[in-house]
């Protein structure tokens, strides 16, 4: 909201304020103010002028030599090439010496050999922002008013002796999206008055009564509380006032023109949206709210045809044809043009939640939909139509006919609300006297009377809707007794110690060990091209992509499914600027859904995400380097798995997920107490993705967190030093080549039992001399007893069962 200073002055009194100084008052009392705009940008000697005449340049075509009469001692001459300079405007003349905007100096000069006295000046010369003109003012010289005084100030004239303070407001505070709003705020950090406009009576009740030509009726009874008429006829469109479209352009609002400037000038002082209709254009004489029907239409005032939702509010005439929707933009059929002479002005209290709704449906914000969204003040209906009533009577020539029609759902009333003293100061850490409680309560212009047990009564009025509890009533003495003088005192009452939840711990430790482990942490987007995602396997139930349905471009249409696809744009990325080598991981969010048109949330999973590509190490002068292959992400997964302490957990087998290599890929298992669960995939991207994406051979990974999470130690486990020493056998053995080497290993320690320490393959051998679909695969098996040194025989024993297991189980027989 942006407030001019100026305008502000004309509710509440500045005299001996600066500016700067009250920006940053109000700004400590809860309001912050963005920034503080001068109006006017560097114009000195700068005056109204009359053009007496214009001539052509006799040496240029596009020169004109005008007479301009600028209340000097003789008229000037001005060498001006503006196309709309005419004899008998009134025009901003730049004196000699005069400053304008951008470090223009006027002086007296030559023209094409024809002296020029100063400048006749455009809209953007003076610093103004010319989009808020009229169209045919934002080219050319500006064109003042025909009633300007000659020798006026531009300054002056133009509004530009003013400052406007940008109000950045929360949501709650919708009281100061007007002027009055902030007159009040204003008034009360500086402990002054406030003085509201008085309609002349005699100018709103001057026709015949108002029902004659006008009735109302609301349809919508649960969507508009009241809504209010005012009948003026013969009005005469043109032109607004300067002063008010000096303050329309200062809050950013460009004139139109007397009525539409009218309505809009007095939302901006009351926050109570208006809208003028033609009167003869509306049918029936009547003018109703109801509710859209599916498939309406309106035509609005920009223009557009837009197809309305079922429950949309609606402005209706006497036949039940749509002329506005409510509270957002009027309609083109119904708007006030330069032939109106009747007008019907609305004001009304409609549904915050039901224009919201409409004006996110049909893509439509205006500064009135604003308002009405964070609910506007019920109790400035009627004042606001009677002072835009008055407005239309006094510079649009209206005739305003007795009495508001209107018809009246509810009346909105003063909260009371009741606050313990001791409450507020055991809040505040203060000991803020009932007098000084009272006396702050009387700058917020809120009524309040004692009550018994130290206790106030408090009377919010309806502008200040965001106060609806006594903690809201502490908030406002907090904020006007100063934050600066509340003492500093100890926090009483219960605490809780802040910590990490088990996930958030894990997810931090996971980080840490991966990228001190050489991993690059990476953050894709959430979302992805359109069939990416279901080329990978699903981690959980639901197989519909979630489609946005303002995608930001084809690429980024759905919600992704996996991993994968965003860690492979993010290896091709890199690829193509000469980065090969990468060993990346994130952390992210998938998203499933089993519908195939959302009612609810998607299920949003937590998962873990792997890639490796290029060489294992960098190129070194005495080695050469090694690519990358699966074992190298088997190994990742392994350190995961062995740092949270559930490595005894988890199996590979052999598999071929969708969208991997079918020979160089398994899935990973959670053996938990609850069941086998699938944990996630890992291996090389299927050849011809490689290929799409013009990757070498890369390997990625994707797991489940949940999962890890609640299986997953809370703390580190130590084991001590052994005391007694180990004895290792190693063995080699001939199998069936389809025999996977994991299945050897689950049954050599089923076997071995509690002596076994640490087993592992260390060659696997293929060759004629074993056979048709044979291989050998040797294998190192430590055993160790925790208490005392094991004996040859018992180490036979434990040895000899080892081997006749797998004699029994793969056909395996000792290589020799």
């Amino acid at each position: 909201m942006k407030v001019s200073t100026g305008w502000l002055s004309e509710y509440v009194s500045l005299e001996q304020v600066n500016i700067e100084d009250l920006a940053e008052q109000i700004t400590r009392s809860g309001i912050e103010i963005d920034a503080i705009e001068d109006r006017n940008k560097g114009v000195t000697k700068v005056v109204a002028g009359y053009v007496k005449s214009k001539e052509k340049h006799p040496d240029a075509d596009k020169l004109n030599v005008c007479i301009v009469d600028a209340g000097q001692e003789e008229d000037l001459q001005i060498v001006c090439g503006a196309k709309n300079v005419d004899a008998g405007q009134m025009v901003p003349v730049a004196l000699v010496g005069a400053k304008l905007p951008g470090g223009l100096d006027i002086k007296k000069a030559k023209l094409r050999g024809v002296l020029s006295q100063g400048m006749i000046c455009s809209a953007k010369e003076l610093g103004l922002n010319d989009k808020l003109l009229p169209k045919e003012q934002q080219e050319g010289i500006l064109v003042l008013p025909e009633s300007t005084e000659i020798g006026t100030p531009i300054s002056q004239l133009l509004g530009l002796d003013d400052k406007v303070l940008d109000f950045d407001l929360t949501p709650n505070r919708s009281d100061c999206l007007s002027m009055l709003g902030a007159a009040y705020e204003v008034a009360a950090i500086l402990g002054r008055d406030v003085r509201l406009p008085e309609p002349d009576k005699n100018l709103i009740e001057a026709g015949e009564p108002a029902k004659e030509r006008i009735s109302v009726r609301i349809d919508a009874k649960g969507l508009c509380s009241r809504y209010a008429v005012r009948y003026i006829s013969g009005v005469t469109i043109g032109s607004s006032p300067q002063w008010m479209q000096n303050r329309l352009m200062a809050a950013g609002i460009r004139p139109i023109n007397n009525i539409v400037d009218i309505t809009n000038y007095v939302m901006l002082e009351y926050g109570q949206p208006l809208h003028a209709f033609d009167a003869d254009t509306l049918q029936g004489g009547v003018i109703g709210v109801r509710e859209a029907k599916a498939g309406e239409k309106l035509v609005t005032l920009d223009g557009q045809e837009r197809e309305l939702e079922a429950g949309a509010l609606l402005i209706v005439d006497g036949e039940d044809r749509p002329v506005g929707l409510a509270g957002v933009m009027g309609g083109l059929h119904t708007e006030v043009t330069e032939n109106t002479v009747n007008i019907v002005l609305e004001s009304a209290k409609f549904d915050g939640g039901s224009v919201r709704k409409t004006s996110r449906n049909l893509g439509l914000r205006s500064e009135a939909s604003l308002r009405f969204e964070k609910e506007v003040d019920s109790a400035a209906v009627l004042p606001a139509l009677n002072r835009a009533a008055e407005l239309m009577a006094l510079y649009a020539g209206g005739k305003v006919h007795q009495g508001i029609v209107e018809s009246v759902v509810s009346e909105a009333e003063d909260k009371i609300i009741r606050l313990s003293l001791t409450k507020l100061n055991a809040y505040l850490g203060t000991d803020i006297s009932t007098l000084e409680t009272k006396a702050i309560f009387a700058r917020l212009h809120f009524e309040c009377g004692d009550s018994a047990d130290n206790v106030l009564e408090v009377r919010v009025p309806t502008r200040r809707g965001d106060i609806t509890r006594d903690v809201d009533l502490i908030e406002e003495v907090a904020r006007l007794y100063g934050y600066d003088n509340i003492p500093t005192t100890a926090i009483e009452g219960p605490t809780t110690a802040g910590g990490y939840t088990k996930p958030q711990a894990l997810r931090r430790a996971l980080r840490g060990l991966l990228v001190h482990g050489g991993l690059q942490e990476v953050m894709g987007y959430s979302f992805i091209h359109e069939g990416f995602g279901p080329q990978f396997p699903k981690l959980g139930a639901g197989g519909n992509e979630v489609k946005l349905a303002m995608p930001m471009s084809e690429d980024r249409s759905v919600l992704r499914m996996s991993l994968i696809p965003g860690l492979i744009q993010i290896a091709a990325y890199n690829r193509n600027r000469k980065q090969d080598n990468l060993a990346l991981f994130e952390m992210g969010s998938i998203f499933l859904t089993n519908e195939e048109k959302l009612t609810k949330q998607p299920a949003e999973i937590p998962v873990l995400g792997l890639l490796l590509a290029g060489d294992r190490e960098e190129k070194r002068w005495n080695a050469s380097p090694e690519k990358v292959d699966f074992f190298d992400l088997k190994g990742v997964l392994e350190s995961i798995f062995a740092y949270l302490g559930i490595s005894d957990l988890v199996s590979y087998e052999a598999d071929a997920p969708e969208g991997f290599h079918p020979g160089r890929s398994a899935s990973v298992y959670l053996n938990a107490p609850a069941g086998k669960q699938h944990l996630g995939s890992l291996g090389q991207l299927h050849p011809e993705l490689q290929r799409e994406h013009d990757l070498e051979d890369t390997y990625v990974a994707e797991l489940l967190l949940e999962p890890v999470y609640q299986y997953a130690g809370d703390t580190a486990v130590y084991r001590e030093l052994p005391r007694f020493p180990s004895m290792q056998r190693d063995i080699a053995v001939v199998v069936d080549a389809d025999v996977e080497a994991g299945a050897l290993l689950a049954a050599i320690r089923n076997a071995a039992g509690e002596l076994l320490e640490e087993l592992s393959v260390f060659d696997v051998y293929t060759g004629s001399k074993l056979g048709e679909n044979k291989k050998s695969v040797a294998l190192s098996l430590v055993y160790r007893h925790k208490e005392r040194t094991l004996t040859d025989e018992e180490i036979a024993a434990v040895h000899g069962q080892v081997v006749s297991v797998l004699e029994q189980t793969f056909a395996a027989e000792l290589r020799k």
